[in-house]
């Protein structure tokens, strides 16, 4: 009994897993944080918010890896010595390097870069066209220059980083103590839940309820988790955290754009289902 058990739970993980994988092949989703990066260097317009932010970024970033190595490398030092042996030196500096990114991320997304990644948010989906939904939370104003376009924001800014994501943050840290492995699972966990708030200003812009987006996401966890791993990974890299912050969000509105325009294979599918949404959306 216990065997059929085990049998019958492993054919269900996997059946997810296979599903999961499949969704992300098909969204395409994890390229959009690739996309992301040569749409922000080829729209100079969106280039401001990120200039605007590098003299407080950077004073944050070299305060947290200096306390980070004054206080912490050490001691980890000498746990991972007893697990990893002589490349405890190297895998102790990636992991202070990773926990300070991590914290600096923290900092910077709740307090300094807020404002800044909601108007290249917004500025991303205006230059593709995608004005009408901005225009549900914000004046949008004429011209040619999308970052100058965006006026003054009258719906639900960004959501800030909630204490859940930070505990869940330091809980899956330890798994870095285990080689390669454990690093591995850190990025796929901290990447899946990273995914599902890469939407939220879009969730806000269409008036989405909190049960309208769990469903989208509960139906597209594939794509999600696939857009969260590409963005952690590149996130996790120390000093160009902040670059990658910016075209992670530029990524991430250009495949709202194309959800809206309809021009994206998770869409098609479930298109009937979208329109619904919103328009249950409008109705409330």
């Amino acid at each position: 009994m216990g065997t059929e058990k085990l049998t019958a739970i492993s054919k269900e993980d996997y059946g997810k897993a296979r599903v999961m994988a499949s969704d992300a092949v098909q969204s395409q989703a994890y390229l959009y944080p690739i996309k992301g990066i040569f749409y922000f260097l080829a729209h100079r317009s969106l280039w401001q918010p990120l200039i605007d932010r590098i003299i407080p970024y950077g004073t944050l970033t070299i305060s947290v890896i200096a306390a980070m190595f004054t206080f912490t490398y050490l001691p980890q030092l000498a746990v991972l010595l007893l697990f990893n042996g002589p490349l405890a030196v190297y895998s102790t500096v990636l992991l202070t390097l990773n926990e300070s990114s991590i914290l600096i991320h923290m900092i910077s997304r709740t307090w300094i870069l807020q404002e800044a990644l909601m108007d290249t948010f917004d500025g991303t989906l205006v230059s593709r066209n995608a004005t009408a939904v901005v225009q549900q939370g914000r004046e949008v104003k004429p011209g040619s220059d999308p970052m100058k376009k965006l006026g003054k924001v009258f719906k639900k800014r960004f959501d800030k980083m909630s204490l859940t994501a930070m505990i869940r943050y330091f809980m899956y840290l330890p798994l870095n103590f285990i080689p390669v492995v454990g690093t591995v699972a850190f990025i796929f966990l901290h990447g899946k839940h990273r995914g599902k708030v890469v939407h939220s200003r879009y969730f806000q812009l269409k008036s989405w309820s909190e049960s309208q987006r769990t469903q989208w996401l509960n139906n597209h966890t594939g794509a999600y988790a696939s857009f969260g791993v590409v963005a952690t990974l590149l996130e996790m890299i120390p000093v160009a955290s902040i670059f990658f912050s910016y075209t992670n969000t530029v990524g991430a509105a250009l495949w709202a754009a194309d959800i809206e325009s309809q021009n994206n294979a998770m869409v098609k599918e479930t298109a009937p289902n979208l329109r619904q949404a919103a328009e249950n959306a409008k109705e409330l």
